[in-house]
C-alpha cells in the first residue's frame, strides 16, 4: 500500500508532462496520512513511567524534550531555538511561602487589628522579594475591571496611586464566557497601570457555594513558578504591587465599617443583580501587608523546528502548532502505589500529533508557501509559562507569525464524529478547520462548555494576547460509533483520569483509528494556513481581534 501510494502520484505526473500537462508543485506532491504506529511509539515513549510525569524542570522533562528534538532532527527539520539548536531554554524561578510569615493588620482611627492567616486572609509567594511589606489606605474598586465595551470602568472617579485596592473575587455575570475570563485575568495588570501597590480580594457568598474559603487555604503551600526573562526580571516587567491578600467575608466586612457602604450591602446588590458592577469607593484606615519567600532556580526548554516554506514572500511568514510536553509529575501523597502522572492525553498525545503532523509534512514533499513551526513547550501546567516566554521572546519575529494551532489534550479514547474548535467564532480559522474536517466527513460543532471559557485555558492565550489568530481543536462529543457516547467518554475521562496517575495506558484504552484521524484533520489545517494567499484574520466583531491585533 506505502508503494502504491508513492507511485501514483509520480506516476500521473510523468503522464501529464508527457502529455504537455502543467507539472505543478501539488502534482508531484506525495500523497500522506497519518500512522497509526507512529503515534503509538510516541505515546508509549512519552507516557512511560520512566519519565515520571515530566515535570517542569524534571530529568523526565529533559529526557522528553531530547526525544523530541531527536525527532524534529531525524526528520530534517531546520533547528528553530536558540544559538542554532532546537531548544529555547527557560530561566524560571520557583518561590515557596515561608510558614508563618504571613501577616496583615488593619489599622483605622489608631487601632489596629492583626488578621490570622488561614483562617481570615490567605496570600502566596513573592517572585520579586524574598522579604515583602507594604502599607498603605485602602479603595474600593468593585471588581476591578475596566472594559468600556462592556460598559465597565470600575476605577472611574478613583484614586488609588500608591493605594491598595480591595476588589470582589468573580466578574459581572453578564460578560460573554471568554471575555469575562480575559478580564479576570488582567485584574493584576490593571491594577499596576493604575499605580496601586497591592490588591486585596474579597470571597464572596456566591463564591462560597462554589468553594469554600477553607478549601483555598491548601494552595498557599504549593510553590508557585515564573519565568525569568532576559533583563532579570520575573516575566521582564519592574514590580509594582507589593503585597495581596485574599480575605474571608468577615474580614472583609471588617475592612468596610464606617464607610460609604458597609460590605453586606454589596453583596446583596450582586445577589439582587448578579450582572451588576458595584461603584468604587474609599475605605477608611489603612492595612500592613508582609510575608517572606524562598527562591529556587530552574531551568527547563521549550523544543523547536521549523520546514521552511518555498515561496519567495510567503516562507518567511510561519504557521506555528504549539503542545505543552510538560506534565505534574509524581503525586506528593503517597497513598496510591501507583504515584506517576504519566499524562497519556495531557498532553502526550498532543505532542505525539504534532510529531506526526510534523513527519506529514516532511513526507509529502510539498511545497508549501509559508514555513511551518512545531514547537512543544514547557511549563503548560505552570500557568502556560512556557508558550508565554515564547510569545514575549520569539525566535522569530512574533508578526511574522500568522496563525497558531494548539494541540492540548485530544481526548483520543471514542471514535468521534466531529470536533470543537476554541477560537473558530473569533477568525477565519474557523472556517479552515470546517474546511479540513469536511475531507475526512466531520463536522464542527459549536462550543458544548462556553462557561468553561477553554480559549483563555491554554497555550494559545499567550499568543492570541500578541494579535495572533488561534485555534485549539479538541475530539466532540458525539461518535461515528453505534451506541457510543462520546461526551460521555469525555466526561468520564476528565471525572476519573484528569490529572490522575490512572491517565496512562495501563487503564486507558486509545483509539489508534481516532488518533489518525485527528491528526489528519490538524494536517490539513496547517497545510490551509500554510498555502492560502491570504494570511488568517480576526473578524471584525471578534473582541479578541479588536483587542490585540496591531
Amino acid at each position: 500500500m506505502k508503494v502504491t501510494r508513492l507511485l501514483i502520484p509520480s506516476l500521473l505526473a510523468a503522464s501529464l508532462a508527457a502529455c504537455g500537462g502543467q507539472d505543478t508543485s501539488a502534482s508531484q506532491a506525495t500523497e500522506v496520512s497519518a500512522q497509526k504506529q507512529n503515534i503509538k511509539a510516541h505515546l508509549e515513549f512519552l507516557a512511560s513511567d520512566d519519565l515520571r510525569g515530566r515535570e517542569t524542570g524534571s530529568r523526565g522533562h529533559e529526557i522528553a524534550a531530547k526525544y523530541i528534538a531527536s525527532e524534529f532532527k531525524q526528520m530534517g527539520l531546520e533547528p528553530a531555538g536558540e544559538e542554532g539548536t532546537y531548544f529555547q531554554r527557560i530561566p524560571f524561578r520557583i518561590s515557596t511561602l515561608v510558614p508563618n510569615s504571613a501577616k496583615m493588620s488593619y489599622t483605622v482611627e489608631g487601632e489596629t487589628t492583626e488578621l490570622t492567616f488561614g483562617k481570615q486572609f490567605i496570600t502566596g509567594p513573592s517572585h520579586y522579594s524574598q522579604l515583602s511589606e507594604v502599607t498603605a489606605p485602602l479603595v474600593f474598586v468593585g471588581y476591578g475591571m475596566e472594559a468600556p465595551e462592556f460598559g465597565l470602568d470600575d476605577y472611574a472617579g478613583l484614586d488609588v496611586e500608591g493605594k491598595i485596592v480591595v476588589m470582589l473575587t468573580g466578574r459581572p455575570a453578564d460578560l460573554p464566557s471568554e471575555e469575562g475570563a480575559h478580564l479576570a485575568n488582567i485584574k493584576g495588570d490593571i491594577a499596576r497601570e493604575k499605580g496601586a501597590v497591592g490588591i486585596i480580594t474579597l470571597h464572596t457568598p456566591e463564591r462560597e457555594k462554589v468553594r469554600e474559603f477553607e478549601t483555598s487555604v491548601y494552595y498557599t503551600k504549593t510553590p508557585r513558578m515564573t519565568w525569568i526573562g532576559p533583563n532579570g526580571l520575573p516575566q521582564g516587567e519592574e514590580q509594582q504591587l507589593m503585597g495581596s491578600a485574599y480575605v474571608n467575608i468577615d474580614a472583609g466586612k471588617a475592612l468596610f465599617e464606617g464607610a460609604e457602604q458597609p460590605l453586606d450591602a454589596i453583596f446583596k446588590q450582586i445577589e439582587e443583580d448578579p450582572n451588576a458592577s458595584p461603584k468604587g469607593f474609599a475605605l477608611n484606615g489603612s492595612v500592613s501587608l508582609a510575608k517572606e519567600s524562598n527562591h529556587e532556580e530552574t531551568t527547563s526548554p521549550n523544543v523547536a523546528a521549523v520546514l521552511p516554506g518555498t515561496d519567495a514572500k510567503l516562507k518567511d511568514e510561519y504557521v506555528v502548532y504549539t503542545a505543552h510536553a510538560d506534565h505534574i509529575g509524581v503525586v506528593k501523597d503517597l497513598s496510591s502505589d501507583d504515584t506517576i502522572n504519566n499524562g497519556l492525553m495531557d498532553n502526550a498525545s498532543g505532542v505525539s500529533v504534532m510529531l506526526e503532523t510534523a513527519r506529514m509534512f516532511v513526507e509529502s514533499e510539498q511545497d508549501n508557501k509559508r514555513s511551518i513551526m512545531f514547537l512543544a513547550v514547557t511549563a503548560e501546567e505552570k500557568g502556560l509559562l512556557g508558550a508565554d516566554y515564547f510569545a514575549n521572546n520569539p525566535t522569530v519575529p512574533l508578526n511574522s507569525i500568522v496563525a497558531n494551532v494548539n494541540l492540548d489534550m485530544p481526548v483520543l479514547l471514542y471514535d468521534f464524529a466531529d470536533v470543537i474548535a476554541f477560537g473558530a467564532s473569533h477568525s477565519t480559522l474557523g472556517d479552515t478547520v470546517s474546511k479540513a474536517a469536511a475531507k475526512f466527513n466531520i463536522e464542527q460543532s459549536p462550543d458544548p462548555m462556553p462557561e468553561q471559557a477553554i480559549f483563555t485555558r491554554s497555550d494559545h492565550y499567550t499568543l492570541v494576547k500578541k494579535g495572533i489568530p488561534a485555534v485549539f481543536l479538541m475530539t466532540g462529543f458525539t461518535s461515528r460509533t453505534e451506541g457510543e457516547d462520546g461526551g460521555e467518554v469525555w466526561g468520564k475521562f476528565f471525572a476519573e483520569n484528569y490529572h490522575r496517575p490512572s491517565d496512562d495506558l495501563h487503564n486507558l484504552e486509545v483509539n489508534y483509528e481516532s488518533a489518525t484521524r485527528f491528526t489528519d484533520i490538524n494536517y490539513e489545517i496547517g497545510k490551509e494556513i500554510a498555502n492560502d494567499a491570504q494570511r488568517p484574520r480576526w473578524l471584525e466583531d471578534s473582541y479578541f481581534g479588536k483587542q490585540f491585533k496591531d
